[in-house]
Order: C-alpha cells, then structure tokens, then sequence
C-alpha cells in the first residue's frame, strides 16, 4: 500500500487557467458532428428555405404590392435565412446534450479536464459556426433566385453571432432538460417554430394590430430576423438599439443560465 501511495500520485493541472487545448478539441469535436452529416445539417435547411421562397412567392404573386417598400420576394428571402440559423443553431446544442444523454457517453464529457464554462461555450460557438455555415450558403444559393446581399456587414456579423450564440444557448438548455426525443419536440413544435413563424418572417409587424404588434417587440425571434434583414435590406421593421441590448441581455441571461445548469449537473448526474 506504501509503495502504491507513492508511485502514484495526482496530477497537477498542467494547463492555465484556461484549458485551450481541451476547449478547441470538443469545439473541433462538435464542429466535425455536423460537417459529417453536410447533406443533412447545411443542405437540408437550405433547401428547405429555398423551397419556401418558391411556394410563397408564386402563391403571393406579383400584383399584390410592396412590403416595406420592396417586393415581396426580396423582403422574404432575407427572413427565411434568418429563420434557417434560428433554428439550426438550436437543434445542434440541443441535440448534442440530448443525443449524449441518451446514448450514455456524455459521462465522456463529465469527467473531462474541462470546466463548464468551457463546456457551453465550445457547444455554443459550434451551433454559431453551423449557423454561419449555413447563412452565407444560403445567401449564395438564394441569389440565384432573388437579388440578395449584404448591405450593412457590421449588423450582419453582429446580429448573425448574437442570434445564432442566443439559440445555441437555449438550445443547450433544452438539451439538458429533456429526457428523451419527445421533450426535445415538443419543445421545438410548441416554442421555436411558433415563435420563428411569428417573428416577422413572412409579413411586416405594421400589418398586425397594436396589441399584437406591442407583443413582437418583446418576441426577441423578431429582433433576430429584424437585424438580419435589415443587414441586407437596409430597412427595419423594429428599433434598433431596443433590439441590440434586448438580444445582449437574453445571450449574456441564457448562457449564464446554461453554465449554472451545466455546472450543478442538472439531470446528467446521479
């Protein structure tokens, strides 16, 4: 027993205060997750924005008049990009906590030399790179149907990483709630896609009546798909600085609260 005290001893940590080499793994690790699947994570949401654009704009037609002053379809296609990294960037976060809940091997994630602050943010950021990913192909691919650009790059990058880091952080949060696949879609059937449907994506907000219209300004969905239009467009729907610090509170709230729920181990340890 002396002999084994001896030899074997704990180790001291051998990195900073921050463990990089382990924060860029599981970030490389995540990133890698839904690079295999391309088809499915970049191409199928990008499709199935283009295919909306389609079906809504020949339903729609041409002689129904303006939309903020531009034509319908140049007024949609920037708001189902938006909608895209919404919703893609919560089904990553959300599906990895749950899929390692599910299959057992988060307990790898646990008992690595990481901390949870670490943990979320690498998680996040790779929704943020899928989201990124998916945004600037799209935007390629709409082009070939729709005169779509960049205007304003400042509120693009700004709104893109604070909408996709947003929903990377709430999708986490879902991810550690649920138990199995049926929480997850209730989750996305009854609060992501209502909310993306009514955030201002297929309509302008000064149609819907005053008390509808008072209740989008606290949708933070529709400040998400406002800023990102507005990037491409150079016409709002809502106010600026309201939605800036209205999408910065939640990022700064919803991320704490997922390293909070993370770090006493909610619902992943016995």
């Amino acid at each position: 027993m002396v002999e084994l005290n001896n030899k074997y001893k704990i180790g001291k940590r051998r990195f900073g205060l921050i463990n990089w080499i382990g924060f860029y793994s599981l970030y490389k690790k995540e990133t890698l997750r839904f690079l295999i699947v391309f088809g499915q994570t970049i191409v199928g949401p990008m499709l199935t924005g283009i295919l909306f654009l389609i079906v809504i704009s020949i339903a729609w037609g041409d002689d129904r008049g303006l939309v903020l002053g531009l034509p319908f379809v140049n007024f949609l296609a920037p708001g189902l990009i938006s909608m895209q990294v919404i919703q893609q960037a919560f089904s990553h976060s959300s599906s990895s906590i749950l899929m390692g809940k599910v299959m057992g091997n988060i307990i790898d994630l646990i008992g690595s030399p990481l901390s949870a602050a670490e943990v979320t943010l690498a998680i996040i950021l790779a929704s943020v790179t899928r989201s990124f990913i998916i945004c600037i192909i799209s935007i390629i691919c709409f082009n070939l149907l729709v005169d779509v650009n960049v205007l304003h790059y400042y509120y693009f990058l700004v709104y893109l990483f604070l909408s996709s880091f947003l929903m990377g952080s709430l999708g986490f949060i879902a991810g550690m709630w649920a138990e199995k696949f049926d929480n997850m879609a209730t989750v996305t059937n009854f609060i992501i896609v209502p909310l993306s449907f009514l955030s201002g994506t297929f309509y302008s907000i000064d149609r819907l009546p005053e008390v509808l219209k008072g209740l989008s300004i606290y949708n933070p969905f529709f400040h998400m798909i406002d800023g990102l239009r507005f990037s491409m467009i150079g016409i709002r729907d809502g106010g600026e600085s309201f939605g800036l610090l209205y999408l910065l509170f939640l990022n700064l709230a919803l991320w704490f609260t997922s390293y909070i729920l993370y770090k006493k181990g909610y619902k992943i340890k016995s």
